[in-house]
């Protein structure tokens, strides 16, 4: 099947998430004032490659209430289709919440879960119809998605099947939280659904922790690779000098080729909220997947380069077009950056 000729680039399965924060500096446990954002990793993905140029929407499921239609407006903002976008009617329906408060050093940022027996959790593969997995270049999904609830492991499982099955790319990002599922849980179910993944996303301490490798980022790399049939690895590399000040990094390995690419990284980077940098990262490893011939350096680029403009962007969504992240790495390259580029 001709991948070109197809609806979407990319479509991400994942719950939309109400993010609530203190203004500021503020503590969750004595601010007065919350500040009402939208979020989720799948829904960051989307957003930033959408702002890039590619055509996405997201696959999720909302409370048919005001609160869902808050969320079904930011996902229309960012040019994100809500074509798959299902309806809870359920007195009992709701969106997940977190609540998020910064941090600034020596003390670290905080964050509150309320997303247990949300309407996403209610979300089922054949709520879709059979058009939807032939829709689309690239299917993305999370650990997360795989670890919230039975149900929704399941839908998520079961739509890798079939969007591999209709030849689209499969991209997966582990995504590890402690607060979810244990290390063992995740390694098991992981494991699982790799077979069907193409493009993986996992960071060097996920891989020890989770996975329980050893060995460099290379060899950790390449013994993913060797176990699993992944095309593209990438992994992320984040040094936290302090909680407004990070330097951001990464490695991507081509497996096909056995050739591993890397840059300079963005070093001392003004950090205004980290939350969805990682999401960054991968939309613009996959826009420039999808948009450049698999060109893996290209990818490294765009990741890069999303992944750290993001930081110093408020909320979980990116708002970095294409112009703004081409000129970031041209300045990046040359170290050269102007103080105003008019």
């Amino acid at each position: 099947m001709d991948n070109k000729k197809k609806e979407f680039d990319l479509l991400s399965l994942g719950e939309l998430l109400l993010r609530l924060s203190p203004v500021g500096n503020e503590r969750l446990s004595r601010g007065d004032t919350l500040q009402k954002q939208m979020g989720g990793a799948e829904l960051n993905v989307v957003s930033g490659a959408s702002l890039l140029g590619l055509r996405t929407g997201i696959i999720s499921k909302l409370p048919s209430n005001n609160i869902g239609t808050f969320a079904k407006n930011h996902v229309r903002f960012l040019g994100v289709s809500d074509d798959y976008l299902t309806y809870d009617n359920d007195r009992d329906a709701r969106l997940g919440i977190y609540y998020y408060e910064n941090g600034a050093y020596p003390r670290k940022p905080g964050v509150v879960y309320d997303r247990m027996n949300t309407s996403f959790c209610k979300i089922k593969a054949d709520d879709y119809p059979d058009s939807l997995y032939t829709s689309a270049r690239c299917f993305h999904t999370t650990g997360i998605t795989l670890a919230l609830c039975e149900q929704t492991k399941e839908t998520a499982v079961e739509m890798m099947k079939r969007f591999k099955a209709a030849g689209a790319l499969i991209s997966f990002d582990v995504n590890f939280r402690a607060n979810l599922w244990s290390g063992p849980e995740a390694k098991e179910c992981i494991e699982s659904i790799l077979p069907y993944v193409d493009i993986f996303f996992c960071s060097k301490d996920t891989a020890e922790l989770t996975f329980l490798k050893t060995g460099s980022l290379h060899e950790i790399m390449r013994s993913f690779a060797k176990e699993y049939p992944l095309s593209i690895i990438a992994s992320t590399q984040r040094t936290v000098h302090s909680p407004k000040k990070h330097t951001f990094g990464s490695v991507i390995y081509d497996a096909k080729q056995d050739i591993f690419y890397e840059e300079e990284p963005y070093r001392n980077i003004d950090v205004v909220d980290r939350i969805g940098s990682g999401d960054a990262y991968i939309s613009g490893v996959l826009y420039g997947l999808l948009s450049h011939g698999f060109d893996c350096q290209r990818a490294l680029e765009y990741g890069n380069a999303t992944s750290s403009t993001k930081n110093t962007i408020p909320g979980d969504l990116p708002s970095s077009d294409l112009t703004e992240i081409d000129r970031i790495i041209r300045n990046h390259k040359t170290s050269n950056s102007l103080e105003m580029d008019r």
